[in-house]
């Protein structure tokens, strides 16, 4: 279902990633780990071109993208396929939950004021959040922030969902509530690429672990494979450190 070949970042001279390949099938979870500055949260953000690669192929459903010849109309369609749940939630600080919610359902996906709003409630009762959906950012806690942002994310009905750290920004007595919501989205089949330090959680959830390091893909696997017997000595020793 979705395709990555050869796919190239360079920031100067610095090379971010380094032509990863990866094939995800429809519903699988795939955790990627690794240490930090190896190309993790730039793999998810050049998916839907919030940062653009230089080269690659990434093809999600009967949609193929050539990056290095992709035109506004590609973007665009990326976008509307994939859903992205950032690090530091990257809500509107003016809007309320419901309206950061509608807003993508209206401007990117051309749904009438009314159907968003609606999908927006159900998807506020889902995630627990109803009762503050006049709310705004300020008035919610950061577990509360970044469950609006993953509402956002779910209301999209994406073939992908992108997760950068989506807890790395929570003080720790708002991370559990996050990852409940998380494997909750895991439990309807939802194609999943997640980037995470939350190894016990990787563990868990993670049909499939991808161990990066100097922006390539160096072991890939069943958690109880990667994290219980690791091939690379590299990974050996990112695991020795953070486990």
């Amino acid at each position: 279902m979705i395709r990555l070949e050869g796919l190239t970042k360079r920031f100067g001279n610095n090379t971010v990633l380094d032509g990863i390949d990866l094939q995800i099938e429809a519903g699988e979870r795939i955790v990627v780990i690794g240490p930090s500055g190896t190309g993790k949260s730039t793999l998810l953000r050049c998916i839907n071109f919030l940062d653009r690669p230089d080269a690659g192929i990434i093809g999600i459903g009967d949609l193929t993208v050539d990056a290095a010849r992709a035109t506004r109309k590609d973007i665009l369609a990326l976008r509307r396929r994939t859903a992205f749940v950032f690090q530091n939630y990257s809500l509107f600080a003016n809007k309320t939950a419901r309206e950061n919610i509608t807003e993508a359902l209206v401007t990117v996906h051309g749904q009438s004021r009314v159907d968003a709003e609606a999908r927006a409630d159900t998807i506020l009762s889902e995630t627990g959040l109803l009762e503050k959906a006049g709310s705004y950012p300020a008035a919610l806690s950061g577990g509360q922030q970044q469950r609006v942002g993953i509402g956002r994310a779910m209301a999209l009905n994406a073939d992908l969902m992108l997760f950068d750290e989506p807890t790395s920004a929570l003080d720790p007595e708002w991370v559990g509530e996050v990852l409940d919501l998380m494997r909750r989205v895991a439990e309807s089949r939802q194609t999943m690429l997640i980037v995470t330090h939350e190894m016990q959680f990787a563990r868990e959830i993670a049909h499939r672990v991808i161990f990066m390091e100097g922006g390539r893909i160096v072991e890939q696997g069943p958690p109880e494979a990667i994290f219980d017997d690791p091939q690379d000595q590299r990974t050996r020793d990112f695991l020795r450190r953070v486990t």
